[in-house]
């Protein structure tokens, strides 16, 4: 099948290299110019993931709707804050057949929008149009070939299972499903939950404090997700757990680092300044923060991060607060 690949950063790379494994026809909507000639000259993206090979199969393009006419299938990986924009450019090519993959993680911090609601306001795609693949990857790995699993869900099980049928293979399994919603918030609610975590690891703290913080950061983000509609189950699965413990233990998070960094005292504009690529959990936090405000769900460890975020605390504050709240009963969501 033809599939059109929208963003060429880590993750989008990765999952235009696996398409291209399975043996479909790609075009890579890239930006930058000069990652559209290294990907083409040298099957190599010049600016992420410098070091590894991206199949030859992968033509990269810098014409937006070139790439959007090239195929009925979209694979999203712009990031959350810039895809209205992106999506208003291409709306005049969306047609009945258009279906739309997100792997776009994060809410979009003015609106509170998922990208399923962006896709719905700027592409008129309904939801059994738009899936969420999402899952504990990184792109690193997944462009390497480490076997990996992920969660691609969409409303309509029948698209989820077709499209599950042709992204899958040795390297990368995919499980269907149907809850877009809860797929959706989980693949961005771990981001600041992992930012939480770096914190901790930046402050010195070990392996107690990452559990407690972990188990709670997996029910708060659950309890949101409930309010909105989304399956408890959800959370427990590959797109919730599976994504927050790699999120927040791996090496590769940038989510993670940030935290790492904020922990070890560094300032936020100092860390994203030297950051190429977008810590989604830094817009995500005050998003979901307002969000569970606005349905009345308390997340302790999303407010503490934002306000950590915002300069309004810092992080052995923020923790001594967080130890400190009235003893609750565990399992109550």
């Amino acid at each position: 099948m033809r599939i059109s690949v929208f963003g060429a950063g880590s993750w989008g790379t990765a999952l235009a290299h696996q398409l291209a494994r399975r043996g479909h026809e790609m075009r890579l909507w890239a930006r930058e110019r000069e990652v559209v000639e290294g990907i083409n000259r040298s099957h190599r993206n010049p600016l992420f993931l410098t070091d590894l090979d991206v199949h030859p199969a992968v033509a990269a393009d810098d014409d937006l709707n070139g790439v959007g006419s090239f195929s009925d299938t979209w694979v999203w990986v712009v990031p959350v804050q810039h895809s209205r924009a992106v999506m208003d450019d291409l709306r005049p090519l969306v047609h009945d057949a258009t279906v739309v993959v997100s792997s776009s993680k994060g809410l979009e911090t003015e609106s509170l929008r998922r990208m399923d609601e962006i896709a719905r306001d700027e592409l008129g795609v309904p939801a059994a149009r738009f899936s969420c693949l999402s899952g504990p990857t990184f792109a690193r790995e997944v462009l390497r070939g480490d076997p990996s699993a992920a969660v691609l869900a969409c409303p309509d099980l029948d698209l989820a299972s077709r499209l599950q049928g042709e992204f899958s293979d040795y390297h990368l399994r995919l499980y269907a499903g149907t809850d877009l919603i809860g797929v959706e918030l989980a693949g961005a609610l771990k981001n600041i939950i992992a930012i939480a975590a770096g914190i901790v690891d930046g402050l010195g703290f070990g392996s107690n404090t990452q559990a407690a913080l972990m188990t709670r950061g997996l029910h708060e983000i659950t309890r949101l997700g409930v309010a909105l509609g989304a399956d408890p189950l959800t959370f427990r699965g590959l797109a919730g757990m599976g994504d927050l413990v790699l999120t927040c233990t791996g090496g590769l998070s940038r989510n993670r680092q940030l935290g790492q960094r904020l922990g070890r005292g560094e300032m936020l504009d100092h860390i994203l300044g030297s950051m190429r690529e977008v810590v989604e959990g830094v817009r995500t936090a005050p998003a979901a923060a307002r969000l569970a405000a606005n349905h009345g769900v308390d997340m302790p460890i999303t407010d503490a991060v934002t306000r950590l975020l915002r300069g309004e605390s810092d992080p052995k504050t923020a923790l001594k607060e967080l130890m400190l709240r009235e003893l609750k009963v565990e399992t109550k969501l």
